[in-house]
């Protein structure tokens, strides 16, 4: 696609803060959602500290050449979960999540350390286009289910005996904002100026997060609960400064045992591996969009070693290991803005304005249905990014057919194992299935 701004370009100084704005709100609500479901005291304000030195870790190791931020991981809740479950205090707990994230960030280390003596020519025969696009699209589908169910509010309005949305008053509201949001998204990319062209998120979440608070604003002068789709209490019980993972952790060292440690490293272990997955799709689909292949430059070694010290770095601070988003791959391709130095400017605004606790605390009042329309947006460029690697497929030979095939249901159907303490995502197993049937196929193909 068409860049406005490529990996080395450097835009004004204005312009910066409010690019670097744009991707902080792409990345947010995933990011300080991490927190939000583990619990246990974990402060959101420190994760979004963590994010913010881990990015910075990862464009270090990456030479400034990959224009991507690192956020809370998603993959690794089963394994935080284990640390406070397996850990004798909370405190111990807080140091398993330091722990766990070392070990993590070792597999990374060891994988770059392969990668760099091996090559990266296995990977790319390993995993062709045939093979990556429809494994890139299916990040982007697999997440659709999220954006909808954002949009419409599941966790109130999902009828589970009909499998549908019951179209209830709130369910109205909050669609009617997240579509305000998505067509001024889509509006402002499409038929705004230059500037709106840059900026469609901002634009779009303001627009929505207006509408939502005029909902509010009736819900709450009437009585109308259904109405009332902003949670303004936050303010009441915000956190002013980041609670860091290493203080809480304390002196609990002398708590982990020989057993905890086990029971970590292979809660953590095992999902190193399958992420690293997903690393390599979301770096072939970041590669695609700024036409220049990163696991050649700066190498498949350097965002490997990146990603995995970010995310020791980030879960010292903030106790969620980091991975390359996806919101913010698509936050790239839908305004064309690859600037690294964006990038950069936006981790140290999320380490700045994670010491504002009225700023983090309005930033996390942004209700869900809001960023739903957002996401629509974002998880429908990553699947069409995919898609767009198959377009020099052959698709008319069954040989790859079949391949594609297995990768797009094995992944949208949800195909997801767990393995004892290990879960295999639909992304992972999706990938693993379409790469077999390709090892298979492939002599056919070349017999052809």
């Amino acid at each position: 696609m068409k860049l406005v701004y490529n990996v080395k370009d450097k835009p004004k100084f204005g312009q910066l803060i409010v690019f670097a704005f744009q991707q902080l709100l792409a990345i947010l609500a995933a990011t300080i959602a991490v927190p939000a479901i583990i619990q246990n005291g974990m402060s959101q304000s420190a994760a979004l500290f963590g994010a913010g030195i881990g990015t910075i870790m990862y464009l270090l190791f990456t030479k400034f050449k990959s224009p991507v931020f690192l956020g809370s991981s998603f993959a690794f809740l089963g394994s935080m979960f284990a640390a406070f479950g397996g850990a004798v205090s909370t405190a111990a707990g807080y140091a398993g999540l330091i722990l766990g994230a070392v070990f993590a960030g070792l597999v990374y280390v060891i994988i770059a350390i392969v990668v760099k003596l091996a090559g990266v020519n296995w990977i790319n025969k390993l995993m062709p286009p045939v093979v990556i696009g429809p494994t890139v699209a299916i990040i982007g589908l697999s997440l659709a289910g999220n954006a909808i169910g954002d949009s419409l509010n599941k966790t109130a309005n999902f009828d589970a005996a009909s499998s549908a949305f019951l179209m209830n008053t709130n369910a109205w509201v909050c669609l009617i904002c997240a579509l305000v949001t998505l067509f001024t998204v889509v509006i402002c990319s499409v038929y705004g100026k230059k500037t709106a062209k840059l900026i469609p998120f901002i634009i779009g979440i303001l627009a929505g997060y207006a509408v939502a608070t005029i909902f509010t604003l009736i819900g709450t002068k009437t009585g109308n609960a259904a109405l009332v789709v902003i949670d303004f209490t936050k303010f009441a019980s915000m956190q002013w400064t980041p609670d860091f993972t290493f203080l809480k952790a304390g002196k609990a060292l002398q708590e982990i045992d020989a057993k905890y440690i086990a029971t970590i490293a292979v809660a953590y272990v095992p999902v190193a591996f399958v992420v690293f997955a997903e690393h390599i799709a979301d770096h072939k689909n970041l590669s695609s969009i700024i036409d220049a292949d990163l696991l050649e430059e700066p190498g498949l070694h350097r965002t490997l070693l990146g990603d995995g010290i970010g995310s020791m770095v980030g879960a010292f601070f903030g106790g969620c290991p980091n991975t390359t988003y996806g919101e913010s791959v698509g936050c790239v391709a839908i305004t064309g803005n690859a600037s690294v130095i964006t990038i950069l400017a936006t981790a140290i605004m999320a380490i700045i304005v994670s010491f504002f606790g009225p700023f983090v605390t309005f930033l996390a009042t942004i209700p869900s249905c809001v960023m739903g329309g957002v996401c629509i947006t974002l998880y429908g460029f990553i699947a069409v990014s995919g898609l767009k690697m198959l377009q020099k497929v052959n698709l008319d030979d069954n040989s790859n057919l079949f391949v594609v095939s297995v990768i797009l249901i094995a992944g949208i159907g949800g195909m997801a194992l767990k393995i004892g303490q290990v879960t295999l995502t639909s992304i992972a197993c999706a990938l693993i299935f379409g790469i077999i049937t390709n090892l298979i196929l492939k002599n056919k193909r070349n017999a052809q």
